[in-house]
């Protein structure tokens, strides 16, 4: 049966000025029948009607009505009429208002009962997960900790790569990509690597991931199974510690002396994986000496635990050679280097990478391609593009400088204004120092008087996970970042810091 409906006439609004005739005429259509002026099944004119009415080609009306019919708008072949379609594609996208008001009404129909919250049966790893915090969402300020100068960064260059790099990109780019990660990256990264901190490696054991906590947390989940020892520094960071505590292992704490983190005892000696931050303690700030680093290599070699080599700021480095990573340094092939491009780019990059042994190559790929497949491959493709053309370089050269300015105003308004009750650690790397406290000051009040102030440190009981032994510190201290912000800001940091610390000595806090 042939089929009817009415035929109607079209009246289009004022075309802007400047507006293709194209996109006036779609856009006007398109309007009208997602208002509903005109209704589905609606037969349209001819496009030669329409081309002579509003002076328009027909081409241009042909391709407007193309266009409406390959997103569902309408409907129709050469010779039976284009109409407007019965569904338009919004209704197959939302849910009736209808259908939801009579769910609605069955839910206030239910029971009391029945609108209790249900008893959820956690996994064990439910119950133990514990919220890790990520960046607070307003703009940087003295003295936020493991932050770069994001208004340091080349955003425009960084989008000009993404641009050109989008325009580019294949169907095999656009379909993913393998788990392990894009190939040229990791050849660039496995080259980075060995040059800046002696990592012996090539680009088959280097893996794409979006940071070192995922590079954490697939290792916990190849090697440590709920009540194993695992070895953690203690004060340490909390992230790593988040990981354990879910995984439900038995961590053992590793004290921090002025050479790193120590030896563990004998509890430690059944451990899986030991969690080391040798080139910048976390949040000490010590450097691991060379002679602990191997003697820490021969406790891995007796016991059989994989060292976790968490690398995340060692870019940045203001004296002194660095010593060459306990990667580099393993005759065993016990070492996990990881690594990240969050604390030297932006945080929101979320890529970093993890070179393993060649025996675990596979085991760590399959377990990436189970929990999220592959790391987004286009931001893979502008960091390798990045750092390929040198423009990872120079920005790290440029950063150092600027870091170290900005560890320099610290430390002299540092001694200028807190001296006497806030001793600046002098670091050799990274974007944070602890800031020691006399005796008579309690970190985490002093923290919370700071925050009130628009300050931002971090007590050192934070980072402990045995309270028994920050007791037994001589006295308390605040973790500082200086990175994040500029001078004027690291000057009145340091002013409002002092303002509290007067308070506190006289009681005030």
């Amino acid at each position: 049966m042939a089929r009817r409906s009415a035929l109607t006439e079209i009246f289009l609004p004022p075309r802007a000025d400047g507006e293709s005739a194209y996109r006036w005429l779609y856009g006007a259509l398109r309007r009208q029948i997602l208002e509903g002026r005109l209704r589905p099944g609606t037969r349209l004119p001819a496009t030669r009607d329409l081309a002579k009415e509003y002076g328009l080609s027909r081409g241009t009306i042909v391709a407007a009505f193309e266009e409406l019919k390959s997103e569902g708008y309408v409907e129709g072949s050469v010779g039976s009429g284009t109409f407007v379609s019965k569904v338009l594609p919004e209704e197959l996208l939302e849910v009736r208002r209808e259908a939801m008001r009579q769910a609605a009404k069955r839910r206030r129909g239910a029971n009391a009962e029945a609108s209790k919250p249900p008893q959820r049966r956690l996994s064990e790893y439910g119950k133990a997960t514990r919220v890790f915090p990520g960046f607070p969402g307003r703009a940087p300020r003295a003295f936020r900790s493991n932050l770069p100068a994001l208004d340091e960064f080349p955003v425009a260059l960084w989008a000009q790569i993404t641009n050109r790099r989008l325009r580019r990109a294949s169907m095999t780019q656009l379909s993913g990509g393998d788990s392990m990660g894009y190939g040229p990256l990791r050849k660039a990264i496995a080259a980075y690597v060995s040059r800046s901190r002696g990592v012996v490696c090539t680009s088959g054991q280097v893996i794409i991931l979006s940071g070192v906590q995922e590079a954490l947390d697939l290792t916990v989940r190849l090697f440590v199974n709920k009540g194993d020892t695992v070895c953690m520094e203690d004060p340490g960071y909390v992230g790593a510690v988040r990981i354990f505590e879910a995984a439900g292992a038995r961590q053992v704490p590793l004290a921090i002396d002025e050479q790193g983190a120590k030896l563990p005892g004998k509890a430690g000696q059944k451990a899986k994986v030991a969690y080391l931050t040798p080139a910048h303690q976390a949040p000490l700030g010590v450097a691991m000496s060379l002679a602990r680093r191997l003697e820490m290599l021969e406790w891995a070699r007796q016991t059989g635990a994989l060292l976790f080599e968490d690398d995340y700021d060692g870019e940045y480095r203001y004296s002194a050679r660095p010593v060459p990573s306990l990667q580099g340094l393993d005759q065993n092939r016990m070492v996990l280097f990881a690594g990240s491009f969050s604390k030297v780019l932006f945080p929101a990059l979320r890529l970093g990478y993890l070179v393993v042994p060649e025996d675990l190559v596979e085991r760590f790929a399959a377990a990436k391609s189970i929990l999220n497949r592959h790391t987004p491959l286009l931001e893979q493709a502008v960091l390798c593009e990045f750092i390929d053309a040198g423009h990872f370089g120079r920005h790290l050269r440029r950063m150092r400088e600027v870091y170290s300015e900005r560890l320099g105003v610290l430390l002299e308004e540092g001694k200028k204004l807190v001296g006497g009750v806030l001793e600046i650690s002098e670091i050799e790397a990274g974007l944070q120092t602890m800031g020691w406290l006399a005796k008579e000051f309690d970190g985490g009040a002093v923290a919370t008087a700071a925050a009130g102030r628009g300050v931002e440190v971090i007590p050192l009981e934070a980072f402990y996970r045995n309270t028994q032994e920050f007791k037994k510190q001589k006295r308390d201290g605040l973790q500082m970042g200086f990175a994040a912000v500029g001078p004027k800001e690291i000057r009145r940091g340091v002013e409002e810091l002092a303002n509290v610390l007067e308070q506190s000595s006289r009681g005030f806090v």
